[in-house]
């Protein structure tokens, strides 16, 4: 920030230790924010057994801000992200959190997971950072209701509600619940509970994997034994894929569900043809063809871009930086935090091509869009 005069009611120079405090108080609310850019902070697992997830998003993300910043950016100022692997482990998530924020980033975007969420979440609202945009659907990050905490993807609770209307309403009423044995995954199991008993049932068996393992065999020995007709996976796309692989060697021919965070393009890989009776619900629009003018944009940003391919994940990396794009420009020249996020709290009823979102002062869940896919054996993703 260039320091000058500041004037008076009365006309005169304020003395030198106010303009000091003054100049001080105006640099703390927009730290990361300077003329010509606007720094992010990303702590996402890029490594290990849940990477895809945080580079797809990653990747979609740069995609949105590169084609923003080669048209200057917004205001001037270009958007940038700071990132920082922790490889899908609370404590690792924390330590980052506490560097970027110490580094004076803008705000805190795209963190990947629910543990991890949880673990940087107490940070930023004490240091009072947006955190934007996780990628994850759990409530303990929803409720109570947190000021800093901005979700523009729909709930677990949104999407196992999904799930077990589709499976139930075919007469399926023997239903396993396979969870990571994590924040992560009790969310799900609760999700897919309550959705359950609204139609009194309960879950037929239950079977757990802990975090960045696929040590799945009792899991696989507690679930198959009642002889389940659809199995509901909340888990990530390794520990997913190893269940569902040896679940089927063992005879097992029903569906399997999912939920967005599996990582949908990821599991289709890990999979191969067994992917095949695969559902996932999804919580961003199709990004495989331009059926939206959002996924439109998308894929033409890709075009020009080696190796990289639509994902969901990368969708909803794309998605998060336009939502965050448009209320920095409604937030206008003198970008501070609490103007980002006034800004936020104005975008009610905002269509971004195919893909409505609605905040408000009291509400920072963007989006309630659901819809389910099925993987086929040839790699394909069907809505």
């Amino acid at each position: 920030m260039r320091r000058r005069e500041v004037i008076s009611n009365t006309g005169t120079l304020l003395g030198a230790a106010a303009l000091g405090a003054w100049s001080s108080a105006a640099q703390a609310q927009t730290a990361g924010v300077s003329d010509t850019q606007i720094v992010l902070g990303q702590s996402a697992p890029f490594t290990g057994s849940a990477a895809q997830l945080g580079l797809q998003f990653h990747l979609g993300a740069q995609l949105y801000f590169e084609a923003l910043n080669a048209e200057g950016g917004i205001n001037g100022r270009r958007i940038q992200i700071q990132r920082l692997d922790d490889g899908y482990e609370p404590e690792r998530c924390a330590a980052n959190t506490r560097q970027l924020i110490s580094e004076g980033v803008f705000a805190l975007f795209g963190y990947i997971g629910t543990p991890t969420s949880l673990a940087a979440l107490p940070l930023a609202t004490e240091a009072r950072l947006p955190f934007f945009a996780p990628f994850t659907g759990a409530e303990a990050l929803r409720t109570p209701f947190n000021r800093y905490a901005i979700h523009v993807r729909a709930s677990y609770f949104d999407e196992t509600a999904a799930i077990v209307r589709q499976i139930t309403s075919v007469g399926i009423k023997r239903i396993a619940v396979f969870y990571q044995n994590d924040a992560y995954g009790k969310t799900g199991l609760e999700g897919v509970s309550r959705a359950l008993k609204a139609v009194d049932l309960e879950p037929a068996a239950l079977g757990t994997v802990e975090r960045n393992t696929t040590d799945v065999e009792q899991a696989l020995k507690t679930i198959m034994a009642i002889k389940p007709e659809a199995i509901v996976q909340i888990g990530a796309y390794k520990a997913c894929a190893t269940f569902i692989r040896r679940a089927r060697r063992l005879g097992f021919s029903g569906n399997f569900y999912n939920v967005s965070f599996v990582g949908t393009q990821a599991l289709v890989d890990e999979l191969g043809a067994e992917a095949r009776g695969v559902v996932v619900s999804q919580v961003m629009p199709f990004p495989y063809a331009p059926v939206t003018r959002l996924s439109g944009d998308y894929l033409a940003a890709m075009k020009d871009k080696r190796g990289m391919v639509p994902n969901y994940s990368g969708m909803e990396g794309f998605v998060a930086a336009k939502v965050f794009a448009e209320a920095v420009k409604r937030a206008g020249r003198a970008l501070t935090r609490d103007a980002f996020i006034a800004a936020i709290q104005g975008m009610q009823n905002v269509n971004l091509g195919g893909f409505p979102v609605d905040f408000s002062p009291s509400k920072h869940t963007g989006s309630k869009f659901v819809e389910l896919t099925l993987l086929t054996e040839d790699g394909r993703i069907r809505r």
